[in-house]
């Protein structure tokens, strides 16, 4: 079992450290985790008799949240409107600027996504591509000029 950074140490292995008598250094050499935890885990047991991690978060309040309300209701008057419009709009109604990937990341926090209809179709890769039809009938309608004949 291997730590990933932003995961918390399993319940068993922090009762463990916390039951290991020794300095900070041993108990972390045997262990295989940091000095810095064994230290601040023990500070933690004997300052608030806390031995469960507590919930990471984070602690930088989201810029758009209060917006949230009016955003969802600026999409579904105009479903259709692009990110940089609705970022023009959030700027103008609330003077709140936001780059487009915090625009992005927040309509996609509200569960708004792009919805594809038929008028929204992508164009295929060029070697796809079909011709123009009345251009290609129109070639086929004209006729000829014989080169040099009088």
């Amino acid at each position: 079992m291997g730590w990933h950074r932003g995961q918390a140490y399993s319940q068993d292995l922090r009762d463990r450290v916390l039951a290991s008598l020794g300095s900070a250094r041993a108990v972390a050499a045997r262990f295989g985790v940091s000095v810095s935890y064994v230290v601040k885990a023990r500070q933690r047991r004997d300052r608030h008799g806390e031995t469960r991690p507590r919930p990471q978060r984070s602690h930088t309040p989201r810029l758009l949240e209060p917006l949230h309300g009016a955003i969802l209701l600026q999409v579904q008057a105009r479903p259709d409107a692009t990110l940089n419009e609705l970022r023009a709009w959030l700027q103008a109604a609330h003077g709140v600027y936001a780059s487009m990937g915090l625009m992005w990341t927040t309509l996609d926090r509200l569960g708004l996504t792009l919805k594809k209809t038929a008028a929204r179709q992508r164009a295929g890769a060029r070697r796809h591509r079909r011709g123009a039809p009345a251009l290609a009938g129109a070639a086929t309608a004209v006729e000829p000029v014989a080169a040099g004949v009088s």
